[in-house]
């Protein structure tokens, strides 16, 4: 199973996809805020990043809708990380948002609330399976 980044700040959100996904076998480590995010990303080297855009840029600071999405174009700049799969999570999918999204670097995104999780079981599997 691939190790996966959480990158999330909701204490809820954590919780249920730490329990689903260790349930499905995969080794998590968390994230709370972006500069916390690419650190641990720089440290761990994961198979796999699940970023939730709107985020702290800091610790301790207060949520920016575009953290996420700044994290996700500063691993994708460096040589040693940009092969990690991002997918981001949100519940911002208009067509507008798809593509500020896209051009940050995300390989995909998972729309919030997250249901079916079978969803992000299938798209977690397809980028582990993928020859990076």
């Amino acid at each position: 199973m691939p190790s996966i980044l959480l990158v999330e700040d909701d204490p809820d959100n954590i919780s249920l996809l730490t329990r689903l996904l260790e349930h499905h076998g995969h080794v998590l480590r968390v994230a709370t805020d972006a500069e916390s995010a690419v650190a641990t990303a720089r440290e761990n080297r994961p198979d796999l990043i699940l970023m939730d855009l709107e985020l702290p840029p800091t610790p301790g600071g207060s949520p920016d809708p575009n953290a996420g999405l700044e994290a996700t174009r500063r691993l994708k700049a460096d040589p040693s990380l940009s092969n990690i799969p991002v997918i981001a999570l949100t519940a911002h999918t208009m067509a507008h948002h798809q593509e500020r999204i896209s051009a940050a670097g995300c390989d995909d995104f998972q729309e919030k609330p997250i249901y079916p999780f079978e969803r992000l079981l299938a798209k977690i599997d397809r980028f582990s399976s993928r020859d990076v």
